[in-house]
């Protein structure tokens, strides 16, 4: 990986955190650098970002002021997704992040080439959502 992809992943986190870049923006910037995946682990407040070799750069990332719940709660997990697809008035990722932790979401792996994201609980329930049509 070089330091041009690694500065990308920077970039992109940095956007996500500070809500000025959308996800479909990220996505494709990732894409273009060369990486086919990322995961965000809430528990070590980590991004890492992957290319197709099994190189990755591995970024620290904002901690959540929020426990997980014990529980995976889907139907909440769903819930903040929505409010992310749709951009709804006020929508923040730092928010999108509380309210995944407070659903029991762990963490999120997201997978360019497979066109969707997996959400994990504590104990190892799972949500996957397909990035919608564009």
């Amino acid at each position: 990986m070089d330091e041009h992809q690694k500065a990308i992943a920077r970039t992109c986190l940095e956007a996500a955190e500070g809500n000025t870049m959308a996800f479909p923006h990220i996505v494709g910037m990732l894409m273009e650098a060369g990486f086919e995946s990322y995961a965000i682990d809430f528990r070590r407040a980590t991004a890492t970002y992957y290319l197709p070799n099994g190189e990755s750069v591995e970024l620290p990332a904002h901690r959540v002021d929020a426990s997980i719940a014990p529980a995976f709660d889907t139907a909440r997990m769903q819930a903040a997704i929505r409010e992310a697809q749709q951009q709804v008035p006020g929508y923040t990722y730092r928010g999108f992040c509380e309210k995944a932790l407070v659903a029991g979401c762990a963490g999120y792996i997201v997978s360019f080439s497979g066109r969707r994201a997996l959400y994990l609980g504590r104990t190892a329930e799972t949500h996957v959502e397909h990035f919608p049509n564009q």
